[in-house]
């Protein structure tokens, strides 16, 4: 029983006991039955155990008003949270359903996939009435920080091509996507990437997701730190049951230990001790199997960024946990980090009860004491996330419930002690570290805008995906995804420069100083057809809202100015459109809300300006607003930065 049930059943026979004691009291009468009734109970409840049922059951009839205590008496679970307690460990009904001929699995068994790294999906475009869906799986890798080793690149590409759709996605969290995987190579292309070092785990579902990173691979103190805590935190949240490699592997181990390890290791950390082990009891569960997570694991998704002063390449603001390296500034040691709690962007239309986030300042820990605050955070959302209603169990809602003065002190009671107030950094700066760049150690390292983050041969003209290759193959570059999609390739010799310059054009792929300004700045979400969310297109429309925007800019005699602007085909916010200057949020189909106000660091949440915009009718809506902006602005102050100054009320209808 977990703990929470165990309260159930201590509160539940200790109500129980007083009734038996006043009814003792009130009749006068006595007999040995009813004092070992009362002596079994009161050990129980000093013993913090349930009694177990077939006890309760034979002590039911010890007086004749008793009522019997059945086994419905127990609360029923949420669905979700029903799956997970009954899926044993993420096994269960999930095991033996790839073992049948369906091409797809049960909707429990698509809740438990998840945390296996796969959604179940079908190509909307080719459904027929009539005709069986053609269900196919998504599979996200893990990859913290988005660090690709290039014998993993290669893998990946190759089983993209044997045995997906032929293309790849990089996410906005710095994850690959592999899209078209039928049900019956899911457990070939699981296992692949398990043997050669990489993982799946938690790339969805209700745990901590891949952990985020300033995609800059610069030697700097402060750029490595934040690298290797990535690791550290990816790995200390990692679901431990042992199903997420047994239904892939069968009889097989695992040869490889996962490629981020290198970097746990320079940080001289114990992760399996950090693991199992706690300043505070309550911290950790009883679960034998999952010691931070539990049986049920956390209500909703989990997710952790980390970045430097300055460096808000990946949108910090949005994440449950926000972490800011702090380093001395003469010798580089490491000091300590600047904690934000409760970002978010998931939300449903016509709900305001779930709304988009950015986080609060929780304050400051020093290094030593880093992982302690991360698990009591953790442990925080655990415990007290709102499990009853799913849309909102994130933790940003438990923040805003609670505010965070008072979630401070709820944390502070799973960390031990007070939390040191936040540190003063530098002003945050949006950068995509697109070109090259000196890394800091005679090496480069370059970076390719990739628009959408479809990494794909389009034409004969552009070939993104062979290109890409042939620059792994030939040089053995690491690359890294980034938090807006795109790749950069690091540890490239100076002599090389020129060569691989020549390849990325001999493939049509241009250089970051011929990409649109507004094409580069731009993301959306994968959307249609395969997103089974999605109520509207979002990637295949980007480059065509794209055209227009620039289009737009110039007719209104603003050629040269540029804006974040992003789109998603629904609310969830994949692409994270609540931070955009400019933002297209799918409202039914073929209509759009629009949202603006972000700021162009990403730090300032944007706002709805107006909902259920046919997609014909959102261009000239925009036009107003433009033309707004530049009569009204001040200092050439940016879009997102007028439209928020200015507020919704004063912008034009």
């Amino acid at each position: 029983l977990s703990i929470n049930l165990i309260d159930y059943y201590c509160i539940f026979h200790f109500l129980f006991l007083i009734n038996k004691i006043f009814k003792f009291l009130g009749m006068y009468i006595i007999n040995k039955l009813s004092i070992f009734y009362i002596i079994i109970n009161l050990s129980n409840i000093l013993s913090y155990k349930s009694i177990n049922l077939s006890n309760k059951l034979l002590f039911k009839h010890i007086f004749s008003t008793s009522e019997s205590i059945k086994p419905s008496d127990t609360p029923k679970l949420p669905k979700v949270e029903g799956i997970k307690v009954r899926s044993n460990y993420l096994r269960d009904p999930l095991e033996n359903e790839l073992k049948n001929e369906e091409i797809f699995v049960s909707p429990d068994a698509v809740v438990v996939l998840k945390y296996h790294g796969s959604y179940m999906q079908d190509n909307r475009d080719n459904r027929q009435k009539g005709v069986e869906k053609e269900y196919q799986f998504m599979l996200r890798l893990k990859s913290p920080a988005g660090e690709i080793p290039p014998n993993l690149y290669q893998l990946v590409d190759d089983l993209s091509r044997d045995y997906g759709q032929g293309d790849l996605r990089i996410t906005t969290r710095q994850a690959w996507q592999i899209h078209g995987i039928l049900k019956g190579n899911l457990k070939t292309v699981i296992s692949n990437i398990i043997k050669i070092g990489s993982s799946t785990i938690g790339a969805c579902g209700d745990v901590s997701r891949n952990v985020m990173c300033t995609p800059a691979p610069f030697t700097k103190p402060a750029y490595e730190y934040a690298r290797q805590y990535s690791s550290v935190l990816a790995e200390l949240f990692k679901p431990q049951s042992q199903a997420l490699t047994e239904l892939w592997l069968d009889e097989e181990k695992v040869a490889n230990v996962e490629y981020w390890y290198q970097n746990i290791e320079k940080t001289g950390i114990d992760i399996q001790k950090e693991i199992h082990t706690a300043k505070l009891p309550q911290v950790l569960t009883s679960d034998p199997i999952e010691p931070l997570y539990g049986q049920r694991y956390l209500p909703r998704k989990f997710k952790v960024a980390l970045t430097v002063p300055g460096d808000n390449s990946l949108d910090i603001y949005t994440n449950d946990i926000g972490l800011v390296v702090l380093t001395d500034d003469k010798t580089g040691e490491l000091l300590g980090f600047n904690v934000m709690v409760g970002g978010g962007m998931g939300r449903t239309h016509n709900k305001e009860s779930t709304f988009a986030r950015i986080a609060d300042h929780l304050g400051y820990v020093s290094k030593d004491k880093l992982l302690d605050l991360c698990k009591a955070i953790l442990a925080t959302q655990r415990d007290h996330g709102n499990r009853e209603i799913r849309p909102n169990a994130r933790m940003k809602y438990l923040v805003h419930e609670k505010g965070i003065d008072n979630f401070k002190a709820l944390v502070e009671t799973y960390f031990g002690e007070t939390i040191e107030p936040w540190k003063d950094i530098i002003p945050w700066e949006y950068k995509d570290w697109m070109g090259w760049y000196e890394q800091g150690d005679g090496k480069l390292f370059l970076g390719i805008n990739i628009e959408q983050g479809r990494v794909k041969d389009f034409n004969s003209e552009l070939l993104i995906k062979k290109g890409l290759r042939t620059i792994i193959d030939k040089y053995n570059l690491t690359s890294i995804l980034t938090p807006s999609q795109s790749i950069i390739l690091k540890d490239i010799e100076y002599e090389h420069r020129a060569e691989i310059t020549q390849i990325l054009h001999s493939h049509g792929i241009i250089p970051i100083e011929s990409v649109n300004p507004i094409t580069r700045k731009s993301m959306a979400c994968p959307a249609l057809p395969l997103c089974g969310l999605a109520v509207t297109e979002a990637e295949r429309r980007m480059p065509e809202w794209n055209d227009q925007i620039t289009n737009l800019l110039k007719k209104v005699n603003l050629p040269n100015e540029t804006l974040i602007t992003r789109m998603t085909g629904c609310p969830n916010g994949c692409a994270r459109p609540y931070m955009a200057e400019l933002g297209l949020v799918g409202d039914g189909p073929e209509m759009y809300q629009i949202w603006v106000g972000g700021s162009p660091n990403l730090t300032n949440l944007a706002f709805t300006y107006a909902n259920k915009v046919k997609w014909e009718q959102v261009s000239d809506t925009i036009e107003k607003l433009f033309i707004q902006w530049r009569d009204e602005r001040i200092n050439n102050e940016s879009f997102g930065t007028f439209c928020s100054r200015v507020g919704l009320d004063s912008l034009v209808k």
